[in-house]
């Protein structure tokens, strides 16, 4: 039997925003794209954005600039050919991005997302 990871779906307060930033990070529009639920094909891996149900996220405060949530159990990695270009695209585009840092040879970066989720771009190699 074979398993294979097909996609990672993020719950969203601001479905709308959510969708420009990250169709501005992939650089690809959605596959799929309703008010609550949007989809990108990302070389293999899906990326699935699905709004909150209101009467939870009513209870959700994001912040402006978000606060990133680093108490949760996953970040997600999207890999990319210029770690340097592609993290100062993303700050022109008003993300929150990290220092980068150099690890077992690959050049990673974090940023936080609209909605304070952290996520990595990271060399191919």
């Amino acid at each position: 039997m074979t398993v294979a990871l097909g996609r990672v779906m993020l719950f969203t307060k601001d479905t709308a925003r959510m969708r420009t930033f990250y169709r501005d990070l992939l650089e690809v529009d959605p596959i799929e794209d309703s008010p609550d639920w949007v989809v990108f094909a990302t070389g293999g891996l899906q990326l699935a954005l699905h709004a909150l149900p209101a009467h939870i996220a009513a209870h959700i405060t994001v912040s402006e600039p978000a606060t990133a949530r680093s108490d949760v159990a996953i970040k997600y990695s999207f890999l990319v050919d210029d770690v340097a270009a592609t993290r100062a695209r993303l700050a022109a585009l008003g993300a929150q991005m990290r220092d980068s840092f150099t690890s077992a040879a690959r050049t990673s970066c974090d940023g936080v997302d609209p909605e304070g989720n952290v996520f990595q771009i990271a060399s191919r190699a």
